[in-house]
């Protein structure tokens, strides 16, 4: 096997994936502290052509060293908006008609592989939002209260979280795995 060059792999430009279709996800920040995160987000998000990112509160905004050194460019293709709150995007979304998911350990929590079931019609005429939390706190409780639900990634392992950037791709992954049918 070789590994195929940059040139093989026929990757749309900025101005081509700017105009692509997007998925119909918007990933919310909400006070995530670490710019490599989020530039690590913003390249995931960029993979996958998740429709938007929403930066809230403390998280930081591009342009910004550490978020390039992560995001390799991805802060300039994918979109992206501020919001002094997610409390705020959440109130945005809403009016949008997005349903609205907390990714969080909660009481009643849908683990993220039985996520069909609680959005039975995934379609990509609907519009769907993730939450994703600080570091430390997670996602702030007043955000969940006003969530449509939340999703767990189950864990087996000693620890009981992960990191926030891991955490997006493993669940951008499974919407991408089920609105874009791959």
């Amino acid at each position: 096997m070789r590994k195929l060059t940059i040139t093989e792999m026929g990757r749309m430009n900025a101005e081509e994936f700017r105009a692509s279709e997007k998925m119909p996800l918007v990933v919310v920040l909400d006070d995530v502290r670490s710019m490599y995160n989020v530039g690590s987000v913003f390249r995931t998000a960029d993979a996958f052509r998740v429709e938007a990112i929403y930066l809230c509160g403390i998280t930081a905004q591009p342009p910004h060293p550490e978020i390039h050194k992560t995001a390799l460019g991805a802060e300039d293709t994918v979109a992206w908006r501020h919001f002094p709150t997610a409390l705020d995007a959440v109130e945005a979304l809403r009016t949008q008609g997005y349903t609205i998911f907390s990714i969080e350990q909660c009481e009643g929590s849908t683990p993220l592989q039985d996520v069909k079931c609680q959005i039975s019609n995934v379609s990509s005429q609907k519009g769907y939002a993730i939450i994703l939390g600080n570091e430390v706190k997670g996602v702030h409780q007043e955000v969940v209260n006003l969530s449509d639900g939340c999703i767990e990634i189950p864990q087996y392992g000693t620890k009981h979280s992960l990191n926030v950037s891991t955490a997006a791709g493993i669940v951008i992954w499974e919407f991408a795995r089920q609105l874009l049918i791959l």
